[in-house]
């Protein structure tokens, strides 16, 4: 059998993912936001901003009002929904900064609370959807478009895409009607990549989708992440939302999980707000409405998990040896993309109704977010043990991922009709035992036909690809290898990609 190999250069580290967040005030910003920097040490965040949405904006100070139909208030409001002094995003650097000098004896990657902070910015916060002018945010992301360093550029859309918009909007400014505005919107966009929970203004679809139409997006909303995810995990996941697994594992460990909401927390967002009842708990939704609270979802025990929304945002950069941040389609933590319709580079969350012969297997009611659920318990694990080294000042005293690699390489060009030899090179650096186990991602790869494994549970397997295998298409194989520590287990995970050649 002959196979090519392209693989990484020993001694040479893959890329760090580069990304840019923009966040409004919302609860789960928060809490998204505080998981964002425990993996600080798996990217380069470049930017972590201030941002506007529908549900959320400062107004200008000056008394102007304003008002769009169809929103929360009824009349023209000079705020919304945002607290004086906002420091968010502040307040989660600040409680890492406490816990950075543990982080680093796990990780001497994690950047400084310093570093962090250098790149906070302002963005375009005082009305919804407001482009009229530039700001600190906005041309911090209009400078990282436009730098010589090649793509992807991530763009987390946590809030509205009002301050990425005006980012865009500043360079076509800039560079419409010059001889080097074709030249400049073919590069931002082959460098841009948009993820967004939803459009929570209108920039997107009334500026940024006509304007920069090659930018490739990805709507990444989703139920398995949000305050609906009690509707969308399975039954072995919902204890991983309840009081008992938050208080041992999140809330009860250290200023970063201090600072993380749940349920009956006491902590509202802004004084008054009656659309945040969520700091109440032990009343029930006909009492909450009593009171004058807009009641959308039920009131649940205290502790328990609120929501998490916009961390499908970040969950595919967060473990860039299993690759989903190379492709919408390839699929990891934050679910596989596939698509849309209307032909533009647009992205949209793959179906998961899986074939009765899939990897994958719903425990959740919503079918259609498999691709996000099955990874969940996975994610929430390895979130709590990042927890647990922000209060371990000393190596031994928490657990830490094995390390993996595939022998013959990632990615690897074969014939239909071979065997294609896998080997994972494993140890874990607590000593713990390590158990491999190989599976194909099907819905990832392009292969009609199905691949097979000599072997699922050895460091060793066989690729068959099949005989009818066509030139171009492809085949994933994900490694997985698990350790077998008594608390906090951890994965570490690597993707093969099989291309198949012609004979």
């Amino acid at each position: 059998m002959t196979t090519t190999r392209h693989a990484t250069p020993p001694g040479t580290a893959p890329a760090r993912p580069r990304t840019i967040v923009t966040a409004d005030p919302e609860l789960d910003d928060l809490n998204s936001m505080i998981r964002l920097l425990l993996y600080s040490n798996e990217l380069e965040i470049e930017g972590l901003i201030y941002a506007s949405s529908r549900f959320h904006w400062r107004g200008d100070g000056a008394g102007t009002t304003f008002f769009l139909p169809d929103r929360e208030y009824d009349e023209p409001q000079t705020s919304w929904r945002w607290a004086p002094g906002e420091r968010f995003i502040d307040d989660a650097v600040d409680a890492y900064a406490e816990v950075h000098a543990n982080l680093v004896v796990h990780d001497p990657r994690y950047p400084s609370a310093e570093r962090l902070r250098s790149v906070i910015r302002e963005g375009n916060v005082d009305f919804e959807g407001d482009i009229s002018h530039e700001s600190p945010g906005s041309n911090l992301i209009a400078d990282a478009l436009l730098d010589d360093r090649p793509g992807p550029l991530f763009l987390q859309l946590w809030a509205g895409p009002s301050t990425v918009a005006r980012a865009l909007l500043s360079i076509e400014e800039r560079f419409r009607g010059s001889d080097e505005w074709e030249r400049v919107r073919a590069q931002v966009s082959a460098k841009a990549v948009i993820t967004k929970f939803a459009s929570q203004d209108t920039t997107y679809d009334e500026y940024i989708s006509q304007v920069w139409p090659g930018i490739r997006v990805i709507e990444v909303a989703t139920l398995a992440w949000g305050y609906m995810a009690r509707m969308t995990l399975g039954p072995d996941d919902q204890r991983l939302l309840g009081a008992d697994w938050m208080r041992e594992n999140v809330t009860g460990v250290g200023p970063l999980g201090a600072l993380y909401r749940v349920w009956g927390d006491g902590r509202q967002m802004v004084p008054g707000d009656m659309t945040d009842y969520f700091h109440l708990s032990g009343q029930s939704a006909d009492e909450l409405r009593a009171q004058g609270y807009k009641v959308w979802i039920p009131p649940q025990p205290a502790g328990e998990w609120i929501s998490e929304g916009d961390t499908t945002n970040m969950l595919n950069l967060l473990v860039p040896s299993l690759r989903a941040h190379e492709h919408p389609s390839y699929g990891g933590w934050g679910g596989r993309y596939e698509r849309t319709a209307d032909g533009a580079d647009t992205w949209g969350l793959a179906d998961a109704a899986f074939d009765p012969g899939s990897d994958w297997a719903s425990g959740g009611p919503a079918g259609d977010e498999g691709s996000v659920v099955r990874w969940f318990a996975d994610a929430q694990a390895d979130f709590a043990a990042r927890l647990r080294w922000t209060v371990s000042s000393r190596f031994a005293d928490s657990n830490h991922h094995p390390r993996l690699r595939i022998a013959q390489g990632t990615d690897l060009e074969v014939r239909a009709g071979v065997e294609v030899p896998l080997t994972a090179v494993v140890d874990d650096p607590d000593g713990d035992p390590v158990r491999v186990r190989w599976w194909i991602y099907r819905e990832a790869g392009t292969c009609a036909a199905d691949a097979a494994l000599a072997a699922v549970e050895e460091p060793e397997t066989t690729v068959l690809v099949p005989a009818d295998a066509n030139p171009g298409e492809t085949i994933h194989v994900i490694a997985e290898a698990s350790d077998q520590a008594a608390e906090h287990p951890l994965k570490a995970y690597q993707r093969v990609i099989l291309t198949v050649t012609a004979a």
